[in-house]
């Protein structure tokens, strides 16, 4: 964050996205005019460019909006933080995501953020960092005029919301959360019996679920036909070591980080930025 870059007096609401009907360009041009009528201190910086940047320019000329939007076009990864850091507040228009890092960068650089509630979007922030919103323009323009009336961006404190993104997605984390699920699904949840499965696959559909019933009781008579002519009991199975337990997961990372460091001299550049 650098709270020394933004403009004191007025409101820069943050857009950087591919300009393509996916990312809800149609939306933006719904809302930026009502915004900006409602709202004589708010502008509007759009990184990026695509297919539908025309649609945005037509609604700025329009709309006689040329000093209160400013189109920067495609904006390079390194760039990014640089204008982010300008911003007030970030807006994600998008139709359909699966994560969207967009909206991680945003918060590390001290913006809060208005979004669409699609894909993976409610998975990504909590709710004190950004207000979701329905994909139309009457419930964005909603949510973003509640940022600006409820003074929320004076309240943000750019620096805990970086620090709490960087807590909450760090490599460590990734790593203790999925040697979590995996245990979780390998020992704690119960193995279906062959019935069990074929009443799930019957669910997928009446064709579908016909066809994969049909595959799995053909397969397992195979496995049966198999296991008859090469008993298991014959058969040197690679003894079962289990995963490590989430204290060994950060006693192992600790201990490879501080290997790495004695080893290399540095560890590929994470513990410069620490």
């Amino acid at each position: 964050p650098e709270p020394s870059r933004r403009v004191k007096d007025r409101i820069k609401v943050i857009v950087i996205s591919r300009l393509v009907y996916r990312k809800g360009v149609d939306l933006l041009v719904g809302i930026i005019p009502q915004i900006c009528s409602k709202y004589h201190n708010v502008d509007f910086i759009i990184g990026g460019d695509g297919a539908k940047r025309l649609a945005l320019e037509e609604m700025v000329e329009r709309e006689r909006l040329q000093d209160r939007v400013d189109f920067l076009g495609a904006v390079p990864h390194d760039k990014v933080r640089d204008v982010l850091v300008k911003g007030h507040v970030f807006l994600n228009c998008s139709l359909t995501e699966s994560f969207c890092i967009a909206l991680l960068e945003a918060a590390s650089c001290g913006l809060f953020a208005v979004s669409t509630n699609v894909g993976g979007v409610p998975e990504v922030l909590p709710p004190d960092m950004a207000f979701l919103s329905e994909p139309n323009v009457s419930s964005l323009v909603q949510n973003l005029s509640r940022v600006i009336d409820e003074n929320i961006t004076t309240q943000v404190n750019p620096f805990d919301f970086h620090n709490r993104v960087k807590q909450m997605y760090s490599w460590r984390r990734v790593a203790r959360d999925t040697v979590t699920i995996y245990n979780h699904v390998l020992y704690k949840q119960p193995r279906l019996t062959f019935l069990e499965r074929l009443n799930r696959y019957v669910t997928v559909g009446s064709v579908a679920g016909l066809v994969a019933c049909i595959l799995a009781v053909t397969l397992h008579f195979y496995v049966m036909l198999v296991e008859w002519m090469q008993p298991r009991e014959n058969i040197d199975v690679v003894p079962d070591i289990g995963l490590c337990s989430e204290k060994e997961l950060s006693r192992y990372y600790e201990n490879g980080r501080h290997d790495s460091v004695n080893n290399d001299g540095d560890d590929g550049g994470a513990g410069k930025k620490n």
